[in-house]
C-alpha cells in the first residue's frame, strides 16, 4: 500500500480493490493510462486558513471587472443554488434544472457586465485562487509535481469544468503548467470584434451533465483509444460521468475530494469514489497514485 493512503485524511471503503486497480494498471503500463479531472475544488483548494478559496466564476464575480449590483446578484445567485447543490435530500434529477437555472442565470448576468478580454489576466493574477500543494515525501509544489510529472510520462490530462474556460485556462497559464498535454473541456466566453464579452459558446457545462459533455467529445476519447486506463478526480457526484466517453474502458480509480458537509456526504462519496479524501487542501495522495501508476514508487 503507498504510505500515503495511511493518511488520517484518506477514506476507503475496500482498500483492496484500490490496490488491485493499481496493480493492474501497472501492470498495463503507464502508456495506456490518462487522467480526467475537475478543476474547481479538484485541482483548485476549497479552502486556505479558514477562507473559502475563489471558483473559476468567483474569480470574476470578485474582481473589478464586475460592478457592484453585478457582484451582489452572483453572491444572492450563489446562495441560493449552492444548499441546493450539495443538499443529500435531494436527487440529482432533482437538482438538474436548478443547475441550468443557476448556470444560465450566472452567464446572462456575466456577459451583461460586458466584461473585456483583456481584463481577464488582471482578474485571475489580482485573485485568491490556489492550486493545490503537496507535502510530504514527494514535496514540490503539488500542483508543479501534478502536471509536470504527466508531462514528463507522455500522459494526456483532461480538465473537464463547469466552470469558465478563459479563466481556467489563464489560472493553469500563470502558475506556469498549461503544458501542450493538457485539453480542457469547459465553458468558453465568446466575445465580439472588439474584445467584449457578448456571449457563452456551445451547449452549456454544469455540475450534473458532465456525462452528456464527455459524450459530445468523442473525438477527443477516439484519439485516446489506445489508454484504456483512468484515473479520474473530482469533488462532486456529478464529476463520477467525466470518463462516460472513454472507449473500451478497462480500469478506472475514482478520487474523490470531500470539502464540505463531511457527515452528510461522507457515505454516498464512500459508496462513488475509490478513494476519499476529507478536508484535504493538498495533491499530495493524487501525486503519490501516479507515481506509483508510471512506476516511481
Amino acid at each position: 500500500m503507498i504510505p500515503e493512503l495511511t493518511k488520517p485524511s484518506v477514506c476507503m471503503k475496500d482498500p483492496q480493490k484500490v490496490q488491485q486497480i493499481m496493480d493492474s494498471m501497472v501492470q498495463a503500463g503507464s502508456n495506456t493510462l490518462q487522467v480526467i479531472s475537475d478543476f474547481d475544488m479538484t485541482l483548485t483548494r476549497f479552502e486556505h486558513n479558514g477562507k473559502r478559496c475563489p471558483t473559476c466564476h468567483n474569480i470574476l464575480e470578485n474582481s473589478k471587472v464586475i460592478s457592484d449590483d453585478g457582484k451582489q446578484q452572483l453572491k444572492q445567485l450563489l446562495n441560493t443554488y449552492y444548499p441546493i447543490e450539495i443538499d443529500t435530500s435531494l436527487s440529482i434529477e432533482q437538482k438538474l434544472p436548478l443547475m441550468v437555472e443557476w448556470w444560465t442565470k450566472a452567464h446572462e448576468l456575466l456577459v451583461r457586465q460586458k466584461i473585456k478580454k483583456d481584463l481577464l489576466s488582471m482578474a485571475v493574477c489580482e485573485s485568491e485562487a490556489m492550486l493545490r500543494l503537496t507535502t510530504g515525501r514527494l514535496y514540490r509544489e503539488g500542483h508543479r509535481l501534478f502536471f509536470d510529472h504527466l508531462l514528463e510520462h507522455s500522459i494526456p490530462l483532461l480538465i473537464f469544468s463547469a466552470g469558465i474556460g478563459d479563466i481556467l485556462e489563464e489560472v493553469i497559464h500563470q502558475a506556469g503548467v498549461f503544458h501542450p498535454n493538457v485539453k480542457v473541456i469547459s465553458n468558453y466566453m465568446d466575445f465580439d470584434e472588439s474584445g467584449v464579452l457578448k456571449a457563452f459558446k456551445g451547449e452549456l457545462i454544469h455540475i450534473y451533465n458532465k456525462r452528456e459533455g464527455a459524450l459530445l467529445n468523442t473525438g477527443h476519447f477516439q484519439e485516446l483509444r489506445m489508454r484504456p486506463n483512468v484515473l479520474l478526480m473530482g469533488d462532486s457526484l456529478g464529476d463520477l460521468n467525466m470518463a462516460d466517453g472513454v472507449q473500451d474502458m478497462e480500469n478506472i480509480l475514482k478520487i474523490g475530494y470531500l470539502n464540505d458537509k463531511v457527515e452528510e456526504r461522507k457515505r454516498s462519496y464512500l459508496d462513488s469514489y475509490d478513494i476519499v479524501l476529507i478536508k484535504d487542501e493538498t495533491l499530495e495522495v493524487p501525486n503519490a497514485v501516479l507515481h506509483y501508476l508510471t512506476g516511481n514508487k
